[in-house]
């Protein structure tokens, strides 16, 4: 009891006195750490972190150390008080210190480093809109250079004389050489006045040539009635020369045989058989004109009706008793009688057959439906060779796509007479397009070879004539031969893309790189609903480029484990209508143009820079050259992939192609340009 009085009376005066030494001790080193707070930003300067690691890395040894030593003291039976435990406790306390020194050090050593770099940033930042600045005034400067040497004045669109003549042809009074020699701008306004002079006198020498014009025009038509009047001396010339002709087989019966039985044809036929012929002996040898028919049931069409009148009258008592004895038709048989005699066709039909160059014949029928007043035509392709069965190719030679659009928006679906839907509401026919298998298609060029035209305005009259069939007789002629010349094409490539070659020809070898690793894999034909039903197919659709005419295909392009699938698009008037690409990547997740700015980028390779991918005139090869493209493009996105260098193991798809720039801009968007001769990738 004695000694725990005496300790606590030890306690009281050590606390009015401020402690026990190891309790100042600890307050002055405080006091000491305070005032180094503000010195150690010096001291940071000085030291080395690879020395401060170590003494950090010995502190934690020596500080494992003595807490095994006091677990060791406290196992071997060592009290809490004891004297070596509270020293290696204080040695611990000394180490923890100095860790804690060790770690602030470190945080200042990281701030200071973060302060240094974001400085440096803010130089390079402040550097980077200093070029941005100076490259925004260059632009500008040569915007304004070009404008400058763009302008053009009036007068340079006036061919002027050269120099030389103008010195040589035009009088002192104009050229004065002494003051327009030496400044341009006299020199121009004097060879503007030559000009005006030269213009002024060539006028009259026009109403000069005029006169003249009217005299030869008077001795023409003089001519011309001295002609006429020699035409019955001619046809009894060609009557007397019948013998000959047959004796030398002079085709001349034949034509004239054709030509008697032309006078049967209805108007628009007989102005497409009389256009066609005359086009065929002046511009096209290749095109050969007939009629087909009964020339019978002709003739009995074109008898006028009084001459059955009397016929008629005897039989019409025995007529009414035959009726009388028949059953009476019903409803539904009189409307099928009506229709058929409604849709009644002409007995009489022109065939034209167009040869091309390959030996390709195209053979077009035209009919004519006499009670809708409209013309027909049906058509049949024959070929030199035997083509290859292609499954994909099978709708390029049927008569109801054959020769659909081949002005633009004519189908040839329904009647182009406004009068024919008044008459189809009689006898109940709801749409024109169940019978154009039976009856042909009614498309509106048919018509303007016919001569017929069907004005949309009702102030308008229908008019039949042979300059309507000449102004477009040859345009459709060539458009007939160049759409037939592009379907045998597109059968030939279509064959070869089934089974997976896409053909290019030593022409487009320069178009693409010489080595081509991804391939197509699947050509196939698909419905439109199909392809509208595609997910990436929409934006095509939105935009009204996906029409009922159209034909829809399907390309499947594999390289790897990528597998692209393109959606085409094929124009009835390929290739003046290029074909639309859509495209969908499968590779690691799928990914189509609104996902990955570079795929749109493909499809603008492929879809909007066609003009480099024609080939030569008219352009057939387009189709399998945009399907090139889209594998040298897809190459070339797949090895400009960032390679995840955690994946051990080679690249899936080394890079092959050689680029200057593998990406570019903030779309990070890939070089997809072929550079010819010199065989890298860049950039549009």
């Amino acid at each position: 009891m004695a000694s725990d009085a005496l300790k606590k009376r030890k306690a009281k005066v050590l606390r009015s006195e401020g402690g026990t030494p190891e309790m100042k001790r600890g307050r002055a080193e405080g006091d000491q750490q305070e005032s180094r707070v503000y010195n150690e930003e010096v001291e940071l300067d000085g030291r080395d972190p690879e020395q401060d690691y170590l003494q950090y890395k010995e502190s934690c040894e020596s500080l494992a150390t003595l807490m095994n030593e006091i677990q060791e003291l406290k196992a071997n039976g060592a009290k809490e008080g004891c004297a070596e435990v509270e020293q290696r406790r204080m040695q611990s306390c000394i180490h923890f210190m100095n860790l804690k020194k060790l770690n602030r050090l470190a945080h200042m050593h990281l701030k200071r480093g973060r302060d240094l770099t974001h400085e440096a940033k803010q130089k390079v930042d402040v550097l980077h809109l200093q070029l941005q600045n100076l490259l925004y005034e260059v632009m500008h400067l040569q915007k304004e250079i070009s404008k400058c040497l763009e302008f053009k004045s009036k007068h340079e669109e006036i061919d002027l004389v050269p120099v030389e003549e103008f010195y040589e042809g035009a009088p002192q009074e104009i050229s004065r050489p002494h003051l327009t020699k030496n400044d341009p701008h006299q020199l121009t306004l004097a060879r503007l006045d030559w000009e005006l002079e030269q213009r002024k006198r060539l006028a009259e020498e026009y109403k000069e040539s005029q006169a003249t014009k009217e005299k030869t025009q008077k001795t023409i038509e003089e001519k011309k009635e001295h002609l006429t009047s020699l035409q019955p001396g001619l046809n009894a010339i060609m009557q007397a020369s019948l013998p000959v002709q047959q004796y030398l087989a002079m085709p001349y019966e034949q034509t004239q045989k054709q030509t008697e039985i032309s006078r049967h044809l209805p108007p628009p036929l007989y102005v497409l058989f009389v256009q066609a012929n005359a086009y065929g002996q002046a511009c096209d040898k290749n095109l050969c004109v007939s009629i087909n028919g009964d020339v019978d049931e002709a003739k009995a069409l074109s008898k006028p009706p009084e001459d059955s009148q009397d016929d008629d009258s005897d039989s019409d008592a025995e007529e009414e008793q035959e009726k009388t004895k028949r059953r009476r038709p019903t409803a539904g048989g009189q409307l099928d009688d009506k229709r058929r005699e409604m849709l009644k066709r002409h007995p009489l039909s022109l065939c034209l057959d167009l040869k091309c160059k390959d030996g390709s014949v195209l053979h077009l029928f035209f009919y004519y439906l006499m009670n809708l007043n409209i013309m027909t035509v049906k058509t049949k392709v024959s070929t030199a060779t035997d083509l290859s069965t292609a499954i994909s190719a099978g709708d390029l030679l049927k008569s109801d796509t054959l020769l659909s659009c081949l002005y633009t928006g004519d189908q040839g679906r329904e009647t182009p007479n406004p009068a024919n839907r008044y008459q189809f509401d009689k006898v109940g026919i709801v749409c024109f397009a169940d019978y154009l298998e039976e009856l042909g298609h009614p498309y509106k060029w048919v018509q303007s070879l016919g001569g017929l035209h069907f004005p949309s305005d009702v102030t308008e009259a229908v008019c039949v004539g042979s300059s309507l069939s000449a102004s477009h007789m040859e345009s459709t002629m060539k458009l007939l031969r160049a759409r037939v010349q592009s379907r045998l094409a597109l059968h030939k490539q279509f064959a070869s893309l089934e089974h997976s070659i896409i053909p290019v020809s030593s022409e487009c070898q320069h178009l693409f790189p010489a080595k081509i690793i991804s391939r197509l894999a699947r050509w196939t034909t698909i419905t439109q609903e199909e392809y509208m039903e595609l997910p990436y197919t929409c934006h095509v659709t939105e935009a009204g480029l996906a029409k009922e005419t159209d034909l829809y295909f399907m390309g499947v392009v594999e390289r790897g484990t990528a597998r692209l699938q393109a959606a085409v698009v094929l124009s009835p008037r390929y290739p003046e209508i290029s074909p639309v690409f859509s495209l969908s990547l499968s590779w690691k997740g799928e990914r189509t143009g609104r996902t990955d700015d570079n795929l749109r980028a493909i499809e603008s390779e492929v879809n909007v820079f066609k003009n480099e991918l024609q080939g030569p005139r008219p352009g057939h090869q387009l189709l399998t050259n945009q399907f090139v493209r889209l594998c040298v493009c897809l190459d070339v996105y797949l090895e400009t992939e960032e390679h995840d260098d955690g994946v051990e193991g080679p690249r899936e798809f080394p890079r092959e192609k050689m680029c200057l720039r593998t990406v570019r801009g903030p779309n990070r968007l890939k070089p997809f340009k072929y550079n010819h001769p010199q065989g890298f990738f860049s950039h549009r």
